[in-house]
């Protein structure tokens, strides 16, 4: 009853399951539009995910890292680096809703900074999850729609990394070296074997993305593994996601078919600059999943679709869904005022935005 009470209480599902159901007045969708490979390689990478947050390797790195941290600056770093490391592998969901807690909870012990922390490690954690296609879900979508091999995605995902990565440094030289008891490192045991094992089944996932192997395999493999470590764990899979993606490829084929809205949205993104704009402002309005979903069956421009959507995931809320669960996770569990931290959150969002919108241009140009 929780799972499902989780699932239709998802703001995107509900307005993407509206817009989609209103389509159905209008046309029929087709089968062939509906892209399996990309539902199952989400599917799976929602499992995996879940599987390594129930064997808390997250937790124990940052509890490893944290124990090293003698001041605010070093321990800033070490939080971000991490979020944007693991964000690379578990996506920036996970990682938003395990590194900020963690981090709050040591700030109100030694009376530490709140604000800037939260906001760079939820920046941090988009920045890795565009790294990779898994880190973020609708870089699997693109991988599929586009064909794109692993070669060429890193190709255009590692400039974006390094550029962030500049920027995130030039941040940290700005913060302040308070100094701060040393923390204890906690104790927490890892189970070897599943970790092992899970990790395997991740890079047998990989082949799955890049269609080395049918992706249906590895979602099979990621769902035997979670009945044998947990049955729960499947309990806790973002399964309004996988919704919100069948839902939009629905809707999407059927405005495939009314003209009208063919032609206007294809007057918008006749251009590599202009699906780059596109996917940058539609991401703001209706979150960079959806977007990329909507402007690329509608484009060729994949490597403008892929940094456009991974920008866009910065500036609003709505953004990323990471956006959301970081300002979440901030008001359960800090003591700075709602209204200080969501202004302060925003106006950084923005200048985060605005810089690597210039960043994206720059590397589309090359």
């Amino acid at each position: 009853m929780t799972v499902l009470k989780k699932i239709f209480s998802d703001r995107i599902l509900q307005i993407t399951a509206i817009v989609t159901i209103i389509s159905l007045f209008f046309a029929r969708p087709r089968l062939g539009d509906i892209n399996l490979h990309t539902i199952f390689s989400v599917a799976a990478m929602l499992i995996i995910i879940q599987i390594y947050a129930y064997l808390h390797v997250l937790d124990v790195l940052a509890y490893k890292l944290t124990s090293i941290a003698d001041n605010t600056r070093k321990l800033n770093i070490l939080f971000t680096l991490l979020a944007i490391i693991a964000g690379m592998f578990l996506g920036n969901d996970i990682t938003a809703l395990t590194l900020i807690p963690l981090y709050l909870n040591i700030a109100k012990r030694y009376d530490l900074p709140q604000i800037l922390p939260v906001t760079l490690i939820g920046m941090g954690a988009n920045i890795g999850a565009a790294f990779t296609p898994w880190g973020n879900p609708h870089n699997i979508f693109l991988v599929s729609k586009y064909s794109v091999n692993a070669l060429t995605f890193f190709s255009w995902s590692l400039p974006y990394l390094l550029s962030a990565l500049v920027i995130t440094f030039i941040i940290f030289h700005f913060i302040p070296r308070k100094q701060i008891p040393v923390q204890e490192a906690k104790q927490i045991n890892i189970s070897i074997r599943p970790t092992i094992i899970t990790t395997i089944v991740f890079a047998f996932f990989f082949l799955g993305v890049f269609k080395v192997v049918n992706v249906a395999w590895p979602m099979l493999a990621a769902i035997i593994l979670a009945l044998l470590i947990n049955p729960r764990i499947l309990l806790k899979v973002d399964f309004a996601l996988l919704l919100t993606f069948t839902c939009f490829f629905i809707f999407i084929s059927d405005i495939q078919q009314i003209p009208i809205i063919v032609m206007i949205i294809h007057t918008m993104i006749n251009s590599e600059s202009s699906t780059y704009f596109t996917s940058i402002l539609s991401s703001q309005i209706i979150s960079n999943v959806p977007a990329t979903i909507l402007v690329g069956k509608f484009t060729p421009y994949a490597k403008a679709l892929f940094l456009g959507t991974n920008i866009g995931g910065f500036g609003s809320p709505i953004g990323s869904m990471a956006n959301m669960l970081v300002l979440k996770t901030f008001m359960q569990n800090a003591t700075v005022p709602r209204n200080e931290f969501f202004k302060k959150w925003t106006i950084m969002q923005f200048i985060g935005l605005f810089i690597l919108m210039i960043i994206g241009w720059l590397l589309l140009l090359v």
